[in-house]
């Protein structure tokens, strides 16, 4: 593990990174838009945290769906994978907020691959990005423990940043992302997901979120800033993060090595009404601890990439 001062700066000092106005940019503004128009995420959100409130409320164990659902994902990702894990003494035994770096939308299920079916665990993430495929519409729909969220893809703000800029061909995508794409970002959806992750914790659950928001560039590193969710979570409910560092998965291909390094859990004082001063400290916390999970100079292994193409976009 790296023991040195991080080589990233922390969080407050780090600028928002978009893509640069490629047209691989432009194409997953479109599908995202696309997605958007489609899947009705607005429903589909609204539907899923409906079902997550009433099974808080019938205090549901979920202990043969998280059987079954481990099973699975563990099962694929074995049969395609080679996986190791550092650290695995640190993941305790009560629910913690599990907050991994995010190099490749398989990394939620690695991650559950490797962990106990119990306590049950919720994933956070994007709601466009986990309904975006039938197939997954259905095992998300049988498996559960998914809270989506509705946000702004970065290839999205660097379209519309760029058709304010005076791109015009680029005005009509960027007219109907306004328009179509649902940002998930008003108080009163900010204050439902709180309570809705407060009642989790309540019935001795956790959840899996991703603090960089997003994909990382890539190996090694650290989308910046860190959203601000996983702390406050944290900060609100004394809930302890587990950082955990994941290798490998920026490029996949069959029997490729992964890596799983669970960190030190880190336990900030419950506190119903955090200063912005005590969340960006707690930020700065967790971007260090994950940062030392990372390796500083990671080397893509030499090695036959079979089915490279098809697993790293399998999931997208």
């Amino acid at each position: 593990m790296n023991t040195n001062v991080p080589s990233q700066p922390l969080s407050k000092t780090q600028p928002l990174i978009l893509p640069p106005l490629t047209q691989d940019t432009i194409t997953r503004a479109q599908q995202g838009l696309e997605a958007a128009q489609l899947l009705n995420a607005e429903a589909i959100v609204e539907k899923s945290l409906h079902q997550t409130e009433v099974l808080i409320q019938q205090k549901s164990s979920l202990k043969l769906r998280g059987w079954i659902r481990w099973l699975c994902i563990r099962s694929l990702i074995r049969s395609l994978f080679r996986v190791k894990i550092e650290g695995r003494d640190r993941l305790p035994k009560e629910p913690v907020i599990i907050a991994p770096n995010h190099l490749s939308h398989i990394d939620p299920f690695l991650i559950l691959s490797e962990i106990p079916y119990q306590p049950y665990y919720y994933i956070l993430g994007d709601a466009r990005t986990l309904y975006n495929k039938f197939w997954k519409r259905i095992f998300l729909r049988f498996s559960g423990g998914t809270i989506p969220i509705e946000r702004i893809w970065k290839e999205e703000i660097a379209v519309l940043e760029a058709a304010q800029a005076g791109e015009e061909h680029l005005t009509e995508l960027a007219a109907a992302i306004e328009r179509d794409v649902h940002k998930g970002n008003s108080i009163q959806s900010l204050r439902r997901l709180e309570r809705i992750v407060q009642g989790l914790f309540a019935e001795n659950k956790g959840i899996l979120i991703f603090p960089e928001g997003r994909l990382g560039l890539q190996e090694g590193e650290l989308f910046l800033p860190l959203k601000r969710g996983t702390v406050i979570y944290a900060l609100k409910t004394g809930i302890p993060i587990l950082p955990v560092g994941i290798i490998g998965t920026k490029n996949l291909y069959l029997y490729k090595e992964l890596t799983i390094r669970f960190g030190q859990p880190l336990i900030f004082p419950q506190n119903n009404r955090p200063k912005p001063k005590d969340i960006q400290m707690a930020l700065d916390t967790l971007q260090a601890a994950l940062l030392d999970l990372l390796p500083k100079n990671y080397q893509e292994p030499d090695e036959v990439k079979l089915f490279s193409n098809f697993l790293n976009h399998m999931l997208w």
